[in-house]
């Protein structure tokens, strides 16, 4: 928009229309993260005012231990499910790991499993990227799915594996009204029958809030870079 004014006080059309479409784009892009994201434009504009809680109380404070799995281990649960949704995030996408995942979705459809991506609206740092970077990696354009035509689906999964995503599969959006991410929309890995999430730490996400996905009973933390375990997974199932 600054552009588009600059513009207009220098008398420059092209200036000016240059810049309200970068301003309008992202207004348009604004506005569907907060849509994503279940926030009012406005407490954003604000600086997250307003978009602590929709409770009025503390956090609740997960307890609780993670359990931890190796790449052997998991490379032999993916063969032996029949089901399998994998969930990328900005992990997957900062490591560059996704040509290595896509021959991991590759060699495991090969045997007979039926693997399939959720997408978050807003995974990765703006709405569309994981999908490009899939795309990109060959994924084929019809195993990619959207995460209100999969949500319902994890019930009836074998795997869920997550890669390098948090706040996008934090159940205590659902689970804690105080949570700061109380009330958005995520996709239910829990409710799978066995979550492999793989991510560089324990540490909190985007949003800080602490994710009790990662202490279930049906979750196995897979520590380390996005891509190094990815190449691992690989190499083991060839």
């Amino acid at each position: 928009w600054a552009l588009g004014g600059g513009g207009f006080m220098l008398k420059k059309p092209i200036l000016t229309t240059v810049g309200a479409l970068i301003g309008s784009s992202g207004a348009i892009l604004t506005h569907i993260m907060c849509v994503a994201m279940n926030r009012d434009i406005v407490s954003v504009l604000l600086g997250g005012y307003g978009t602590s809680a929709t409770g009025g109380g503390e956090a609740m404070v997960f307890e609780g231990e993670a359990t931890f799995t190796d790449v052997e281990a998991t490379v032999e649960n993916l063969k032996a499910a029949k089901e399998v949704i994998v969930v990328p995030g900005y992990g997957l996408a900062v490591a560059n790991g996704q040509y290595a995942m896509a021959e991991i979705a590759k060699e495991l459809r090969a045997q007979g499993v039926n693997l399939r991506f959720a997408i978050h609206p807003v995974a990765g740092r703006m709405p569309g990227q994981l999908n490009v970077l899939l795309a990109e990696a060959g994924v084929p354009y019809d195993i990619v799915l959207e995460m209100e035509e999969i949500n319902d689906d994890f019930k009836d999964t074998d795997i869920c594996l997550v890669v390098g995503a948090n706040d996008t599969v934090n159940s205590a959006a659902i689970e804690d009204p105080n949570s700061i991410i109380a009330g958005m929309p995520v996709l239910h890995v829990w409710e799978a029958k066995n979550v492999i999430v793989m991510k560089r730490s324990m540490g909190a996400g985007y949003a800080g809030a602490d994710n009790p996905v990662f202490i279930k009973d049906n979750t196995d933390m897979l520590l380390g870079d996005a891509k190094a375990s990815c190449d691992a997974l690989n190499a083991a199932l060839a």
